[in-house]
């Protein structure tokens, strides 16, 4: 009896063994064949879990017999699963090797740093918008980008009309025309143009939005001391891309657009139209528009040449036609009258061509052509006053670039030429010509450290040379976490399209002078650090990014009354500083996401000895964005946005507000419906604020810092057929 007691013993204790396997492995870098510290796995169907040791070592205890899943997971890398029948024989742990991932970003490349690298490789400090997160922007605001990038931190739109919404994008708590807005790499919308960009660039044709805050002058020369927005179209591809989108507001407004691509062997094709039209709308019935009538044409088309597998060639042209009217909602109707007869109307023509070509030279070599050619008119009419101006404006570039694993030259020279002529006394036309040389150099000096350095000299003429280096650095320090480190030198030559002549519709604003006016210079640099892991057992992830910036701004140009009732611009004697903080965090459980954003803004002028705040600043900023979404089935989205106190130009404080919107999409496989309500709290500055001094027929306007037309409500529907 005892033996065969003893023999069960011995037998239940060999079963309970073979049932509680043990297996180890070692997590290593794909590529560096380094030690991944921090991997995690986990038994899948089970609580049984480990994490790495110091050499990259897990060992999972209590594995049962049979077939078992075995999940390794590390923040930054893709997930891997393993398959094994256990029991098994270990003599060595087994080696797993991890790809660097971070989501989809490995297959996102950033055309403005000019670098062919994916952006988890780049120095310098972009961001991007792109993919679903653009298309729930154009949910909200699908005639223009105002509102695309209002709501990103570090970034304001600054309404520079009462009645027309004229705007203007300010950087970092910098004015308008210290940021440069690019198309596909191209400065379609600078100079005379620049006043109308934001409300003319529809969002439906674009691929990606990329945006670099902090000088980057170095990169496309003068203008972009702020910063630069680069809105790269779409390009074909061999599947049809047919969308249409068509949406309308409470406010009466109606938005049609539509996009066509398709790719063949030798030739591809893009074609994006839009129709928007808005009737005048005034929330706060005092008689003005918050919105204003308008209509607007736009019609894009590209065609892509594949000569050869090495050769691309693009011809495009971009061409927007509108007419807007704002003002006294009287006269707008017809029905003016001596008390009714203040009004604003715009009538602007854009026509704009573009033509790149690029080659292939051996295994990593790229020369690159590329030229555009823009027309741009604006009547601007107001009581008793006209401003008609024509801007014809050319750029040329040529480069090549050569992409290696460790080095990464691109060398070029550009010509970019500027021609204003005005109708009437012609005191104010201008010819600018800038050559631009270029070189930069991207060297990954090792898997932690990348260093991006450039150097770029523009001669303008009547104004002399600019010499613009610049140095960015990459810090891989773990793969949650990483860091950024950057600077450089910025210059914009003087002109008189700033959001202070346009706010007066160019009245007795003087000439540039090229004897007493010089180009304004800056310097600038920014930190940011990254970090990115999973909490609660992998089932929320958590990512944080903090912005530290600064730009110092010499002898900045201003507009000064002088004799006469006029104004002209000068380079006083002083500077602008700008410098912050922005705070980014975003987290993330199943089909819920939250973003978090903070942005702190010290914007100061300094003159003969004065301090005073940067007008129109909001020194603090908070926005929260909740999303949920069921792919493919639903998109739920819930915002807010709240702005501190601004100082305003004639030296009030304006209030502090918030704007909260709620979206809701219903997705099915060819088509989509959703509604919107904008700033649904019906936040408006008449609400709590005045908007202008004065009589109705001769309103003298005070500055815009929070929105006017208030709550709106708008819904659409998208084909893709």
């Amino acid at each position: 009896m005892k033996k065969i007691i003893l023999s069960l013993l011995t037998l239940f204790i060999t079963t309970l063994t073979f049932a509680q396997n043990t297996w180890k492995a070692k997590v290593t870098d794909t590529e560096s064949k380094t030690p991944l510290t921090e991997a995690y796995a986990l038994l899948k169907g089970t609580n049984i879990n480990a994490k790495a040791n110091e050499k990259g070592i897990i060992t999972l205890s209590n594995i049962p017999n049979g077939a078992q899943t075995i999940i390794i997971k590390l923040v930054g890398y893709e997930q891997k699963e393993v398959v094994l029948t256990f029991p098994i024989t270990q003599t060595e742990p087994q080696e797993v090797f991890l790809m660097e991932s971070e989501d989809e970003l490995d297959e996102i490349t950033i055309s403005s740093t000019r670098s062919s690298r994916s952006i988890k490789d780049i120095a310098t400090r972009v961001e991007f918008i792109a993919g679903e997160e653009l298309e729930e922007k154009a949910n909200m605001k699908p005639g223009d980008i105002r509102m695309m990038l209002s709501e990103s931190t570090g970034i304001q739109t600054q309404q520079t009309s009462a009645t027309s919404a004229n705007s203007a994008i300010r950087i970092q708590g910098l004015d308008g025309r210290y940021t440069q807005i690019l198309k596909d790499g191209f400065p379609l919308y600078a100079g005379a143009s620049s006043g109308l960009g934001l409300l003319q660039i529809a969002p439906l044709d674009l691929k990606q939005v990329e945006v670099i805050k902090g000088s980057a002058s170095t990169l496309y020369g003068g203008g972009a001391i702020a910063g630069l927005v680069n809105l790269i179209s779409k390009t074909p591809a061999e599947e049809r891309e047919l969308n249409f989108h068509f949406d309308g507001t409470d406010a009466l407004g109606l938005t049609l657009n539509g996009f066509y691509s398709k790719r063949n062997e030798k030739i591809g094709t893009t074609l994006f139209a839009s129709y928007q039209n808005n009737s005048a709308y005034d929330p706060a019935h005092i008689d003005l528009s918050a919105i204003p009538k308008s209509e607007r044409f736009t019609f894009n088309p590209k065609i892509f040449v594949y000569p050869s597998d090495k050769t691309t060639i693009v011809f495009g042209v971009n061409s927007t036609f509108e007419d807007r009217i704002g003002g006294d909602m009287h006269y707008i109707k017809g029905e003016a009258d001596a008390t009714h007869s203040y009004f604003e109307q715009n009538k602007t023509q854009r026509i704009s061509s573009q033509f790149s070509l690029d080659h292939k030279l051996g295994k990593c070599g790229h020369f690159t052509a590329k030229n555009s050619v823009s027309y741009f008119n604006r009547i601007l009419n107001t009581p008793g006053y006209e401003f008609d101006g024509t801007q014809y404006s050319t750029f040329s570039e040529a480069n090549y670039a050569n992409h290696g694993e460790v080095l990464e030259w691109i060398a070029g020279v550009n010509l970019w030429t500027d021609s204003f002529k005005e109708s009437g006394l012609n005191l104010r036309n201008y010819k600018q010509t800038t050559t631009g040389i270029f070189i930069q150099n991207t060297w990954k000096a090792n898997e932690w450290l990348h260093i991006e350095t450039g150097l770029r000299g523009d001669y303008v003429n009547d104004y002399g040379f600019a010499f613009l280096p610049r140095i960015s650095t990459l810090f891989k320090i773990t793969p949650k976490l990483t860091s950024r480190l950057g600077g450089g030198l910025g210059y914009k030559a003087p002109t008189i399209f700033t959001e202070d002549s346009e706010r007066i519709q160019y009245r007795n604003v003087l000439a540039i002078n090229s004897n007493i006016n010089h180009l304004e210079k800056s310097y600038g640099a920014n930190w940011d650090i990254n970090y990115r892991t999973a909490l609660f057992n992998d089932q929320v992830s958590f990512t944080i990014n903090h912005l530290f910036f600064f730009t110092h701004l010499k002898n900045p140009l201003q507009l000064i009354p002088v004799a006469g009732s006029n104004y002209q611009f000068i380079n006083v004697n002083g500077n602008v500083e700008s410098k912050g903080t922005e705070t980014n965090v975003k987290l993330g459980y199943e089909d819920f996401k939250l973003f978090l954003g903070y942005t702190y803004t010290d914007a100061h002028q300094h003159q003969n000895g004065v301090q005073s705040p940067n007008p129109l600043t909001a020194k603090h900023r908070v926005n929260a964005v909740l999303m949920y979404e069921v792919e493919d089935k639903w998109k739920l989205g819930l915002e807010a946005y709240s702005f501190s106190k601004q100082l305003l130009n004639d030296g009030s404080i304006g209030k502090n507000y918030i704007i909260t919107g709620f979206m809701a999409e219903k997705l099915w496989k060819r088509f989509s419906i959703y509604i919107n309500f904008e700033n649904f709290t019906d936040t408006r500055q008449t609400r709590f604020d005045s908007i202008y001094t004065g009589t109705l027929n001769n309103p003298q306007f005070r500055d815009i810092y929070a929105p006017l037309d208030g709550f709106v409500m708008n819904g659409g529907i998208k084909f893709r057929l």
